[in-house]
């Protein structure tokens, strides 16, 4: 598994112009899965964000995580992480998991956050979303399970 994690001061995901998930100060998770990914990688990508410092403390250090700063959780499917665009102008994304195996993890992967006390809203699995955040700082950071 494959996310890309944004701090945000907001953020909102909305399908067909109606918003579905958002969330105030917390992550932005951008989710993608490929074919040899199991429960165990997404409950490696959960406790690694649940416990990922990243927000300020009083002195100004990235020493707090998304828990620690009481924030919330705005997790998006993407497919397209896995877009491979080594070879010409068209990505090839036969490396990105299918529909059938990647939703039962992206959910899993959720569902362990939540576990874990956090607040998750979600897009719409496969939908085409608008995504809009403040990403905060900016902080941007791309964490890969293997």
């Amino acid at each position: 598994m494959r996310i890309v994690v944004q701090r945000s001061k907001e953020a909102c995901v909305k399908v067909d112009g109606e918003t579905v998930g958002s969330i105030d100060r917390g992550l932005v998770v951008l989710v993608g899965v490929t074919h040899e990914d199991t429960e165990q990688d997404a409950r490696y990508l959960a406790e690694k964000l649940t416990g990922l410092r990243i927000f300020e403390d009083g002195e100004g250090k990235m020493n707090l995580s998304v828990q620690d700063i009481g924030g919330e959780v705005l997790s998006v499917s993407q497919f397209t992480l896995y877009g491979d665009v080594r070879k010409g102008k068209r990505p090839n994304f036969m490396a990105a998991a299918r529909p059938d195996q990647a939703k039962p993890l992206y959910e899993r992967f959720n569902e362990l956050m939540r576990e874990q006390g956090l607040r998750v809203a979600t897009g719409v699995f496969g939908a085409m979303m608008d995504v809009e955040l403040t990403n905060w700082g900016p902080v941007t950071l791309v964490i890969e399970s293997r």
